[in-house]
């Protein structure tokens, strides 16, 4: 249980602090999209973008060249989604989705999260071009729930918060599974065909156990070319590309503690004057740097790959998806459209669909004795972490402009009222998730009698764990 606490802690310092960002930028793009800068918020993501080798242009789409809002849509975010498939991979090897005990209530959660969602969409849609957005309120956006969740502190048992991230991470793997079914146009088998050869290679030399990041870096961007000019949509290039990085290390942790106990045995024991500068020797300087070495090649690709995009992903990427795409122009819109057409139809799937989609799939399952409720936790508890699954703000606002972003007037108009939905249900699902968890939880007094010394001594022999705690 203390490595799933500890992985659940990096996961959370991963999002939280990215969670607020978010919301700050969402912000400052509604203020930009309806004050006197609004045709220059508009008129930037439309700004021309080029990546430039000779006449090879990399930001080109079918001759074509991409936009501001095209670069972030399909460039960043396959970056996004190939730290997502990093994830999904590191989650299915050794986390919450490595067997099928481990992964079957989030599993079942996640495909009633997505399911119920997309009926409460076709009730309430109209006809025609909206039905395009079915999948919209299907999402659950990782960032913000796990930051809804950290509001609460130690009060949420450690199964609650392991499985809401283990539901975010079997949704994400969900969402990518739609959006390369039914959001791909027009195939051209002669690009595709490049792509998978590209792809062969990532696979050899996976399985040649290549650790170089530049290697599939390099060749991922071949790949990400091909998708986009191939029909199918470019993020998924990410999630493939993900898949083919080595989780094995280069070497065990055994021999590299043996290696760091060698190196270190060499060094002179003497104790150093106050103030006297100590010079190492080239012997020393060597030694320090095979230790440095040794610990690259105890870490696997996968997880290099995945901390080192971390930063970039939390802190640049997804805040400039979220301000370019979040800027919604009140003008044309009344409050009214929260009750009909598009934006009641996302705003209900998000809110009801998304909470009713989790609770009942993970209700009947625990029911038949299929899985097991989580644990320290009680249905009402469950309720909440159900409605925190309804907050969708990032790929919801993905899937959204994959549906109406190229419709032309009519699609606009459509993808205004499902940004509106989108940020209405989310604030609300994430709003009630969190009333209905501070009011059910146990409260920090209760917790604090159960945990009492033992737990504090856990928390400082945790790996990682930078707590001192004087014995």
């Amino acid at each position: 249980m203390s490595g799933l606490l500890y992985s659940f802690r990096s996961t959370l310092r991963k999002y939280v602090n990215s969670s607020f960002i978010l919301i700050f930028v969402t912000l400052l793009a509604l203020f930009f999209a309806n004050s006197s800068y609004s045709n220059a918020y508009f008129e930037l993501w439309q700004t021309p973008m080029r990546l430039q080798f000779g006449d090879f242009n990399l930001f080109s789409h079918g001759g074509h060249v991409m936009t501001f809002m095209d670069v972030i849509n399909d460039f960043l975010m396959a970056i996004f989604f190939f730290s997502v498939g990093l994830e999904i991979k590191r989650e299915i090897l050794v986390g919450e989705l490595s067997s099928m005990k481990k992964a079957l209530l989030p599993i079942i959660g996640a495909i009633g999260g997505m399911i119920i969602p997309v009926l409460f969409f076709f009730l309430f849609s109209p006809k025609g071009l909206a039905t395009r957005g079915s999948a919209i309120p299907m999402a659950t956006d990782i960032a913000f729930s796990l930051g809804v969740l950290s509001m609460l502190g130690k009060r949420v048992p450690p199964g609650l918060k392991i499985f809401l991230a283990a539901l975010a991470v079997a949704d994400d793997l969900g969402g990518i599974i739609v959006i390369a079914l039914f959001y791909s146009g027009h195939i051209d088998y002669t690009f595709l065909l490049a792509a998978a050869a590209v792809i062969a290679v990532l696979v050899i030399g996976a399985r040649l156990n290549i650790r170089t990041k530049l290697f599939y870096c390099l060749l991922g961007v071949v790949v990400w070319y091909f998708f986009l000019n191939s029909g199918i949509h470019a993020t998924i290039a990410g999630v493939i590309v993900a898949f083919c990085v080595p989780p094995r290390p280069g070497t065990t942790s055994g021999r590299y503690i043996e290696r760091i106990r060698e190196n270190i045995s060499k060094f002179p024991k003497t104790n150093e004057c106050q103030g006297e500068t100590h010079i190492l020797t080239n012997q020393q300087i060597a030694l320090l740097k095979s230790v440095e070495s040794a610990s690259d090649h105890v870490i696997s690709p996968l997880q290099d790959l995945e901390d080192t995009l971390a930063p970039l992903i939390s802190y640049y990427i997804i805040p400039l998806f979220a301000f370019a795409n979040a800027g919604i122009y009140f003008g044309d819109l009344s409050i009214m459209s929260l009750f009909s057409g598009v934006g009641l139809s996302v705003f209900v799937g998000l809110l009801v669909g998304k909470m009713l989609g989790i609770y009942s799939f993970s209700w009947i399952a625990i029911k038949l004795n299929i899985v097991n409720m989580p644990s320290g936790s009680d249905w009402k508890m469950f309720a909440g972490i159900s409605m925190l699954g309804g907050i969708g703000f990032t790929v919801s606002m993905f899937i959204a402009n994959l549906s109406y972003g190229s419709a032309g007037a009519e699609g606009l108009v459509l993808l205004n009222e499902a940004k509106l939905g989108i940020l209405a249900g989310s604030v609300c699902a994430g709003v009630m998730g969190y009333l209905l968890l501070k009011k059910y939880l146990p409260s920090e007094d209760y917790v604090n009698s159960l945990t009492g010394e033992g737990d504090e001594q856990e928390m400082v022999i945790e790996p990682g764990d930078q707590a001192m705690v004087t014995p």
